[in-house]
């Protein structure tokens, strides 16, 4: 959530920005800064009218020392209409509070200055990519078509179970999903971050503490009668952590990392963009998250760059970074990396993480502060990142990878999954004569 302050002090940049990030009512700054003036007008009249029944009650005890009881009594009349005046604007002050938080966090963040202009993804920045696009064989199939020839996902009985777009992931295909969640936890842990595992469903407060709400409602699956929503990705609850909390500024970074499940509705996702594992509504992936002082954490966002780039190059993908355009950025988001492998079989880019600095966005929502070494009350800023989502990833590892003898895994899986490569199963003697 932006500042109030900060508006006020910087509307023209703030409209500036706003425009950038292609936020079309730029009328909604001066309805704030409206009712802001009329907050604090009421502010300042409470403020007056607090005072003159304080000064009125000391002068009250005087008079009644001094035997004055006619004089005191009209001073306690007076004293008695303030505090109604008083009541009656305490609830005007209440409610203009109200209506200028409810549509102070409709507005998105503002981006950094190198964010590039832009609507769609194709104005999107590439900053660099890396590593060797593999030559597959005239066989070569998509990652859907390997699925089924290696019995690795069952989408038919997963949309019997629950519906359409979740999958049941089986044997090998259970197996290398394990592997590279615990592949991924361990080199995050390494790195210094904290793991956690938390909570699937959250409660109105998180989602709206990351922004979620009330930017991504129609996204998120609502279970109505507990007010739940599942969550999304791993950021939720595991920034939520420290909502309302003050740190230490010696304690920073925190640095916390968590697998789960997401939930994703993606309402009106249709056509080849979301066939096999390219966009489902059920899926695992691990994400990094850093709660950090507001002067690093631009220097952070660069290092968790790093981190997850090393990450996709231990996987031998070949990989680009993007730097988002203002029209492509989340509604939180200040600046975006977004991470793409290429799928050899499709023939295209599939996004595989994003890492953003929401500066003190979220954390102003969050209340999560530190005090610094003069004993000030800070903001925190907060980072996330996809480290990694695996849907994807597991679609450009079989399509990329794939054989005539089957799917040969990079180095780094061969201990965790605790073979080198998937290979068809084979049908034993017996069953063949049978």
């Amino acid at each position: 959530m932006l500042q109030i302050g900060y508006i006020r002090q910087n509307t023209a940049l703030v409209k500036e920005k706003l425009a950038l990030k292609n936020f079309s009512d730029l009328s909604a700054v001066d309805k704030l800064l409206a009712l802001d003036e009329q907050v604090r007008k009421l502010k300042t009249e409470t403020e007056s009218i607090q005072s003159a029944i304080n000064a009125a009650s000391k002068e009250i005890g005087m008079l009644m020392g001094k035997g004055e009881k006619d004089a005191a009594e009209t001073k306690k009349q007076e004293v008695a209409g303030n505090k109604t005046n008083l009541q009656n604007l305490s609830t005007q002050l209440a409610d203009a509070e109200r209506s200028l938080y409810d549509q102070l966090v409709l507005l998105p963040n503002l981006p950094h200055s190198s964010v590039p202009k832009g609507k769609t993804p194709e104005d999107n920045e590439v900053v660099r990519e890396a590593g060797d696009k593999p030559s597959l064989a005239a066989s070569a199939v998509p990652h859907w078509e390997l699925i089924k020839k290696y019995d690795l996902v069952d989408f038919e009985t997963g949309a019997k179970l629950t519906g359409s777009g979740f999958p049941l992931y089986k044997g090998k295909g259970a197996k290398l999903q394990r592997a590279l969640i615990q592949y991924f936890l361990d080199y995050n842990t390494a790195a210094g971050y904290t793991e956690y595992l938390p909570p699937l469903m959250v409660n109105e407060a998180t989602a709206y503490g990351t922004g979620q709400l009330p930017d991504k409602e129609g996204q998120m699956y609502h279970v109505t009668v507990d007010g739940f929503y599942l969550i999304p990705t791993a950021e939720v609850p595991v920034t939520n952590i420290y909502r309302d909390e003050i740190l230490k500024e010696a304690d920073l970074p925190v640095k916390m990392t968590a697998y789960t499940p997401c939930f994703r509705r993606e309402a009106g996702s249709f056509g080849s963009d979301v066939r096999g594992l390219n966009r489902v509504h059920q899926f695992d992936k691990v994400e990094i998250v850093q709660l950090v002082h507001p002067y690093k954490s631009y220097e952070v966002l660069e290092q968790m760059v790093d981190h997850i780039e090393k990450l996709l190059q231990s996987l031998q993908l070949p990989y680009r970074i993007l730097r988002l355009c203002g029209g492509d950025m989340s509604f939180t988001s200040a600046l975006t990396y977004d991470f793409e492998v290429y799928s050899a079989a499709q023939q295209k880019w599939l996004e595989v993480s994003s890492v953003s600095n929401f500066e003190s966005f979220q954390t102003n929502r969050m209340k999560i502060r530190f005090k610094d070494g003069d004993g000030k009350t800070q903001l925190l800023h907060s980072l996330n990142g996809s480290s990694l989502a695996l849907p994807r990833i597991v679609a450009c590892l079989l399509e990329n990878n794939q054989t005539d003898n089957g799917i040969e895994l990079p180095q780094i899986l061969h201990g965790y999954f605790g073979e080198t490569a998937i290979r068809k199963k084979l049908v034993n003697a017996s069953a063949q004569k049978d």
